[in-house]
């Protein structure tokens, strides 16, 4: 960024979180942020795109990212959803590196590598601690300060909001002096429609198993704001017929679950009443597609 740091003055920048899957990036930029932005679930792959977050307090505003789990990708989705992470590790003014309490270090090594050899600061947050023991914390502590000695680490818990003053104060002293991105009343770079269909993929994530929920994509095909109530219809894609039965279920009955949860979360984050329609239909090979995933936000 453009902005040199200094010691007073408006301080802004962009704090871009990174981190293999499951060790709860999208918990921890939800808790930094105090909304829920971002879909929570145990499946890896839950975040798809890069999600901005934005505080604004007394002399500064920090822009969180949220991005996609580090993986090895399969398909073209997932080689797009690597280059936002890629992208992230680029456009920083400083990184959150996430992991947990079981995590070694080992995987997805090239990014650990990454991130030895940039200058950006780096705050490496290990996250999940209530669920292990002083002693292997300290023991984790000390594997990762030989594996990102520039680091600073701070152990912290992302579920139980444990610690994270501690990740806020290291991020406020590294934060550019500069002004504001985006206007102060801004705290994210997405629509309502995009957390409409948000709130509805991480309903099909919770209630599906094995390959149906990598396999769909939700597009919300109209959003209306009435006088008392948002009237919006959601597509849900599924590449074969068979998932498309599964997602169905027995005379609508899982459809209609998973839209009724739906339907409760994002009257919740629209404090508004909403009237959820649910359709599904089959795209074939829609994660190699580019014109599909230039649709559905994943391609330029």
């Amino acid at each position: 960024m453009a902005a040199q740091k200094g010691s007073g003055g408006h301080r802004a920048g962009f704090v871009n979180i990174i981190g293999n899957p499951n060790v709860g990036k999208s918990t921890l930029m939800n808790a930094l942020v105090g909304e829920k932005l971002c879909i929570v679930t145990a499946k890896a792959q839950t975040t798809r795109h890069r999600i901005m977050g934005i505080v604004n307090g007394d002399g500064y505003q920090i822009v969180y990212s949220d991005t996609p789990g580090i993986l090895k990708p399969g398909y073209r989705l997932q080689r797009n959803m690597m280059k936002y992470v890629d992208t992230a590790i680029g456009d920083a003014d400083v990184i959150l590196y996430v992991t947990d309490t079981v995590e070694s270090g080992t995987k997805n090594e090239e990014y650990v590598a990454k991130l030895r050899d940039i200058e950006v600061p780096v705050i490496l947050v290990i996250n999940k601690i209530d669920l292990s023991t002083q002693e292997k914390v300290m023991e984790l502590m000390d594997r990762w300060k030989e594996l990102l000695p520039g680091a600073i680490a701070i152990p912290v818990s992302a579920k139980e909001k444990f610690n994270l003053d501690s990740v806020f104060e290291e991020i406020l002293s590294h934060l550019p002096v500069a002004p504001e991105w985006f206007d102060k009343d801004t705290f994210t770079d997405r629509n309502l429609r995009f957390f409409a269909s948000e709130i509805l993929r991480e309903k099909i994530l919770l209630n599906y198993s094995e390959e149906v929920p990598y396999s769909c994509e939700v597009e919300i095909e109209s959003f209306k704001e009435g006088a008392d109530r948002y009237e919006i219809s959601a597509v849900i894609y599924v590449m074969r017929d068979s998932q498309k039965g599964i997602l169905i279920g027995k005379g609508g009955a899982a459809l209609k679950k998973v839209g009724t949860m739906a339907r409760i979360d994002m009257e919740d984050f629209f404090q508004k009443k909403v009237f959820l329609s649910t359709y599904v239909k089959v795209a074939p090979g829609w994660r190699e597609s580019r014109k599909d995933l230039r649709r559905f936000g994943y391609e330029d």
